[in-house]
């Protein structure tokens, strides 16, 4: 059991790391598109970053953390104890 959640623990690492690098490639891509349209000023470059960086890392952040929580056996360990509740109460 304890080789099941050091590979979750593993793969959402890597998650991260691909997510975070992900991440700076919609700002730059984001900054990119932008740079196009007119002269970049330093409050566009700190909202664009914030916005697009924050909002990457969160999204697929939550996901990330649904799948860890899936492969680390933490779902299976609520629902065998919910399925003992009901168990009990019928």
């Amino acid at each position: 059991m304890n080789s099941v959640r050091e590979k979750a623990w593993s793969d959402f690492r890597r998650m991260l790391i691909v997510i975070a690098l992900c991440g700076v490639l919609m700002v730059a891509g984001a900054l990119w598109y932008l740079s196009l349209f007119g002269p970049l000023y330093l409050s566009m470059i700190l909202a664009t970053v914030g916005g697009v960086f924050i909002s990457t890392l969160l999204g697929c952040g939550l996901f990330a953390a649904a799948f860890f929580s899936d492969k680390s056996g933490h779902d299976q360990n609520v629902t065998d104890a919910t399925n003992q509740d009901d168990a009990a109460q019928g």
